[in-house]
């Protein structure tokens, strides 16, 4: 057979050889890629996540405030129940927490051992200020208080610390530099802080002194939401004086109490500010019923016996110095001497200013609050009534 002749065998096999081999794989088109997230896309995403933890993390804060609340004030301790709503509904931003708890005849159960004892006329012949004298003795000497003034600048600072507070006690020795700073050309329009009342009158020393309107806290300081005597003139005598008074004379002797207009002109006021209540009077404990209170940032002010003056600031709502109460104002004056005192607004006003600066810890996260009304230490040779 011719070679190139092929049989019917052989091409079935070439045929199936063919049939068995794979064939090239047909080129396919390569996938589109998605575009790479854009920077803001990722930045959001990113923001997102941090918001979330935060939110969750203030729910958690919230959760956990509103249970150890709910402890304090449902819990089985009725003196930590009264601790708390005395202390919250001192406070005009946070005063509504006690509602969340108790109704208002149920707060005002509570609280009604606020209540003033018959006012207590000052028994003034019991301040006796000394003259200056002639010859100065030599070097820094104690007083019968055991205080000594060691700079001769005629103001001593000390540190005061109890269970659960801390803050300073200023004893100012001539009571002629102690006057109440106010501006009453703007009542109504805008308060002062006590760094800029202390620069207004050219003084060295400050603390804040009565209360002001403060809707939710949201008082600019410049209503004064009492009566306030300044320069012998009387303001705001239709607000009453709350729950005390207190104020210094033409002779700069302190009165205590809740006087009328008509005491307040006899007595010949000069200047004077409301709030209380009366912690001391005429050397004497005041009526221990209405120093029942909650535990709050403080500022207080009271007289010795030889005329000194003693401002009083405590620090509160922080770890340091959770607050004081009125009982343990009173306390701290008797131990310092005082004939008479007197407490003024704290919380977040509660602040002294000396020597260039705040010298406590305000209790305060948006600044110093401006107030109505100071009282004010001049400076050495700067006496005067006001």
């Amino acid at each position: 057979m011719d070679e190139n002749n092929i049989s019917v065998d052989e091409l079935m096999e070439e045929l199936n050889a063919l049939l068995k081999e794979e064939p090239e794989p047909t080129p396919q088109p390569m996938p589109e890629q998605a575009p790479a997230p854009s920077r803001l896309r990722t930045f959001g995403r990113g923001f997102a996540k941090v918001m979330i933890t935060v939110l969750t993390t203030v729910m958690l804060l919230v959760v956990t405030l509103y249970g150890v609340m709910y402890v304090l004030a449902k819990g089985p301790s009725p003196t930590a129940r009264d601790l708390f709503v005395r202390s919250v509904r001192e406070t005009s931003a946070v005063g509504f927490l006690a509602n969340l708890y108790f109704s208002e005849s149920e707060i005002v159960q509570i609280i009604q051992g606020n209540s003033e004892a018959e006012y207590i006329e000052t028994d003034t012949s019991l301040i006796q200020i000394p003259q200056p004298e002639q010859d100065t003795p030599q070097g820094p000497v104690a007083d019968q208080w055991g205080l000594i003034d060691e700079d001769g600048d005629g103001i001593i600072v000390e540190d005061v610390k109890g269970q659960g507070y801390s803050g300073k006690m200023m004893v100012v020795l001539d009571p002629s530099r102690v006057i109440m700073g106010s501006v009453p050309s703007a009542y109504g329009s805008h308060g002062y802080t006590v760094e800029q009342m202390v620069k207004h009158f050219d003084a060295v020393a400050g603390i804040n002194a009565g209360g002001f309107e403060d809707l939710n806290g949201s008082g600019n300081g410049s209503i004064p939401n009492t009566m306030v005597v300044c320069d012998g003139n009387i303001y705001f005598a239709e607000k009453g004086v709350s729950m005390g008074f207190v104020g210094f004379d033409e002779n700069h002797i302190m009165h205590v109490g809740k006087p009328s207009v008509k005491d307040v002109a006899e007595k010949n006021i000069r200047y004077g500010v409301c709030f209380g209540p009366v912690l001391v009077s005429n050397g004497q404990l005041h009526n221990p019923e209405s120093l029942v209170s909650g535990v709050n940032p403080r500022t207080a002010i009271g007289q010795r016996s030889d005329g000194a003056v003693l401002l009083l600031v405590i620090d509160g709502r922080q770890v340091s110095s959770l607050g004081a109460t009125y009982m343990d104002l009173a306390e701290i004056f008797l131990s310092y001497g005082a004939i008479n005192a007197c407490n003024l607004d704290g919380g977040s006003s509660s602040v002294m200013w000396y020597q260039g600066d705040y010298i406590n810890s305000p209790s305060t996260y948006v600044g110093i609050r401006p107030v109505p009304t100071t009282f004010l230490v001049l400076k050495q040779g700067g006496q005067n009534n006001g």
